[in-house]
């Protein structure tokens, strides 16, 4: 189990809350990999607590769909598997094109200039080379048109999904030969909707997805590849 993840108090919160979004986390991107067993000690021990809330956050993080119980083994990170992916693409890549749409008819001025920002500090990221700094600038890219709808309703979809984006928006930054195509579509969908070109933006976030699910699912069949070839020597 990777250590670059540690516990990070929030006066705010309870313990077992805090356990909890540090463990997610450390799933989200990844520092907990698919088929990492979580053991509560081992765990317990690493941040400082008791098993307690360690075991709270891993019931809580199987409800998620994050960890799954193994008989006889106990709890592991679940793994990305190319049904799970293309079920949460297939509802986020229609959620998307109706998002540009509604935004190519209700966006404000101001919410042009923050996506045209947006859209350049994507590109910068990208340059960091930074597998977090580039994700968050994605997400920060993606919720400012999703608001522009100005539809709660839809919102609050697409914020029940993002989560689970989030783990694959990881493991299609991890790719790094896309990075150049990212900043291009990104472009692509920015320009349709500020010139209000409500096909050519549902046509462009189609396209998005579609790439992403085609780039994730190489990913994964990689490093399924490397995992075989790690158990045979």
């Amino acid at each position: 189990m990777g250590d670059s993840f540690e516990v990070t108090m929030d006066e705010f919160l309870p313990l077992r809350d805090v356990v909890f979004n540090t463990l997610r986390k450390a799933i989200l991107t990844g520092e907990l990999k698919p088929g990492e067993r979580l053991m509560e000690i081992h765990l317990a021990n690493r941040l400082g607590v008791s098993r307690t809330p360690i075991r709270e956050a891993i019931r809580k993080l199987e409800l998620e769909g994050l960890v799954i119980m193994i008989p006889r083994r106990g709890a592991e990170v679940a793994q990305i598997t190319e049904k799970s992916l293309k079920d949460v693409l297939e509802v986020r890549r229609a959620l998307d094109a109706l998002c540009v749409e509604l935004a190519c008819d209700r966006i404000c001025a101001a919410e042009e200039e923050r996506l045209g920002k947006a859209c350049d500090e994507f590109e910068r990221a990208t340059q960091t080379k930074d597998a977090t700094t580039i994700a968050e600038a994605d997400v920060v890219f993606h919720d400012i048109i999703v608001h522009a709808t100005g539809n709660q309703r839809l919102i609050q979809l697409i914020n029940n999904l993002s989560e689970q984006m989030y783990r694959y928006r990881f493991e299609y930054i991890k790719d790094g030969s896309r990075h150049d195509n990212l900043v291009d579509e990104h472009r692509m969908i920015y320009e349709s909707i500020v010139g209000r070109d409500k096909e050519g933006a549902a046509k462009a976030a189609r396209f998005h997805i579609d790439n992403q699910e085609k780039s994730i699912i190489r990913q994964l069949r990689l490093e399924q590849e490397q995992a075989a070839t790690r158990r045979r020597i």
